[in-house]
C-alpha cells in the first residue's frame, strides 16, 4: 500500500502515478516498486537473493532459477551456487562453499568462460553433460552474466519447461540483475567487514581483559599517604601503564607511562614495559637507575620503529614523606601544597624511553607536608578538549580541580573526573586517560 502524499494540495502531483500507460505498464511498475521495498527490507545476502529469485520467476515467467560461479577457479571448473530444485535449503554460498557442487566442463562451463547474454530456445543437451541434471526437461535458457572488474565471474540462468522467452525484455533482465548482483556483492562486503571488525573487537577485549590485569590489583596502604586511582583506555586496549612496587624500609615505588600511540600496539608495548620493570635486577630503585634500565631495554630490542614512552618513576618514603623522582619526557606532576594553597610542577629533564640509549635521567626529591596533594598523570587528561572551543583541560584546570575537591582522595579524583566531563561536554575520549592522587597524612 502506498504512503499517503505529504502535500496533496501541491499542483504537481497527480492521482495517477503512470499517466497515459497501459495496464500493463502499471502492474509492471507496481510489481517493480513492490520488489524493491521487499529488497530493501534484508540484511542478509543469502535472504535477499532468495526472494529475489522468487520474485523475478513470478515477473519473468520462468519455472526456476541456476547460478554458478567461476571465482578462484580456472576452465573449465565451476560451482553450482543456486538452484530451484534444492528448494529451501539453498546453502549460503559465501558461508557454506564447501557445500556447493564443484563441476567440469560442459554446456555450462562454455556459457560461463564466454560470459555472452543470450536466449537459447529449444534447449538440446546431452545426457552426459554435467548440466543435465539441473535441466533436465528445460525448453528455454537466458543466460545473464555477472560481470566483476570486467570478467563473468557469476551467470544466472532462468529456464522455462515449456515456453520461450522475450527477446525484447531481455536488455532489461541483463541490466537489473546486474545491478541486483552489484547490490548483492556490496552486502556481501560489508558483511565481511562487519565480521572483521567483530572479529577484531574480541581481539581487543581480550588484550585489554589481559592489560587490565597487568595492573595492580589493590592499592597500597601506607601510613602517611592515601592513594586514588583511574585508569581508562579509549579503545579496547591502551597505552597507558601505572605500577606499585613495595621496597625495603616502608618505601614504595610508584611508575606511571604513556606509550605512544593508540590501540592494540601501544598495548603490547605495555605489556613490554610491565616485563621490564618487574625484572629489574634487584630492588627498583634508586629511580634513575630504573628509567636508564628500561631505556637501555627499549632502545636494544623494541621501539625501533619510532615507538617511545613517557614515564615518571619515584620512590616514597613513608616515615619521611620524601618523594624522590625521576622523569622521562612525562607530563610534570602536580604538588598541590595545603598551606597557602600554591601549586609546583615537578619537572623532570631525561628524554622519554626508547629513543636514544645512554640517556641520563636525574633524580629530582620533594617532600610532602601533611595534607599535600601530588598528583600524576597522563596527557589524556591535561589535553581533553573543552566543548565550546579549543582550549584544552590543561595542567592549571587539573590543579584547580583537585584544590576544590573535599573528602578522601578517592572522593576528590571522582570530583576532579566529573569536572573534567562538563569541561568536555561528555564527548567521547580520544586518549588514554591514568589519574593517580596521593595525598599526604
Amino acid at each position: 500500500m502506498s504512503e499517503p502524499l505529504s502535500n496533496p494540495n501541491s499542483h504537481a502531483i497527480t492521482d495517477d502515478p503512470l499517466p497515459g500507460a497501459t495496464p500493463e505498464s502499471r502492474q509492471r511498475l507496481n510489481d517493480v516498486v513492490s520488489l524493491m521495498r521487499e529488497m530493501s527490507t534484508h540484511t542478509d545476502p543469502n535472504e535477499l537473493v532468495k526472494a529475489y529469485g522468487r520474485r523475478m520467476r513470478t515477473l519473468w515467467h520462468g519455472d526456476g532459477i541456476l547460478s554458478m560461479s567461476r571465482r578462484e577457479l580456472s576452465y573449465p571448473h565451476f560451482r553450482i551456487t543456486r538452484w530451484s530444485g534444492w528448494g529451501d535449503s539453498q546453502p549460503d554460498p559465501w558461508r557454506e562453499r564447501d557445500k556447493l557442487p564443484l563441476l567440469k566442463g560442459g554446456l555450462l562451463a562454455d556459457l560461463l568462460y564466454a560470459g555472452e547474454a543470450r536466449i537459447i530456445n529449444d534447449l538440446a543437451i546431452d545426457p552426459g553433460d554435467p548440466a543435465a541434471p539441473y535441466l533436465q526437461n528445460v525448453r528455454s535458457i537466458n543466460v545473464v552474466p555477472h560481470f566483476d572488474s570486467g570478467h563473468a565471474l557469476n551467470m544466472v540462468i532462468q529456464f522455462s519447461r515449456e515456453g520461450a522467452f522475450d527477446a525484447e525484455r531481455f536488455p532489461e533482465l541483463v541490466w537489473l540483475s546486474n545491478l541486483f548482483g552489484r547490490g548483492v556483492n556490496n552486502m556481501v562486503l560489508s558483511r565481511r567487514l562487519r565480521d572483521a571488525y567483530d572479529e577484531i573487537d574480541r581481539e581487543l577485549k581480550v588484550v585489554g581483559d589481559i592489560q587490565q590485569s597487568l595492573l595492580p590489583r589493590e592499592l597500597p596502604e601506607l601510613r602517611t599517604l592515601e592513594l586514588a586511582t583511574y585508569y581508562q583506555t579509549s579503545r579496547r586496549a591502551g597505552g597507558d601503564y601505572f605500577d606499585f612496587f613495595r621496597l625495603p624500609d616502608d618505601r614504595l615505588g610508584i611508575l606511571l607511562a604513556d606509550v605512544s600511540g593508540h590501540g592494540t600496539p601501544a598495548a603490547v608495548l605495555m605489556a613490554v614495559l610491565h616485563a621490564l620493570a618487574h625484572q629489574f635486577p634487584g630492588a627498583p630503585e634508586p629511580a634513575s637507575r630504573v628509567l636508564t634500565y628500561i631505556n637501555e631495554q627499549l632502545c636494544t630490542r623494541y621501539t625501533d620503529g619510532g615507538t617511545f614512552v613517557t614515564a615518571i618513576y619515584g620512590v616514597y618514603d613513608d616515615k619521611t614523606r620524601e618523594f624522590r623522582f625521576a622523569s622521562a619526557g612525562h607530563n610534570p606532576p602536580l604538588l598541590i601544597r595545603k598551606s597557602g594553597g600554591g601549586v609546583d610542577l615537578l619537572r623532570g629533564t631525561g628524554l622519554p624511553l626508547g629513543i636514544v640509549p645512554d640517556t641520563d635521567f636525574g633524580d629530582d626529591a620533594v617532600t610532602l607536608a601533611p595534607g599535600d596533594q601530588l598528583v600524576l598523570y597522563t596527557d589524556g587528561i591535561t589535553e581533553t578538549r573543552g566543548v565550546s572551543g579549543p582550549a584544552m583541560f590543561g595542567e592549571d584546570g587539573l590543579a584547580a580541580a583537585a584544590r576544590r575537591g573535599t573528602g578522601s582522595p578517592a572522593e576528590v579524583l571522582g570530583q576532579v573526573l566529573d569536572e573534567l566531563a562538563t569541561f568536555s561536554g561528555g564527548a567521547a575520549q580520544v586518549d588514554d586517560r591514568t589519574l593517580i592522587l596521593a595525598r599526604a597524612k
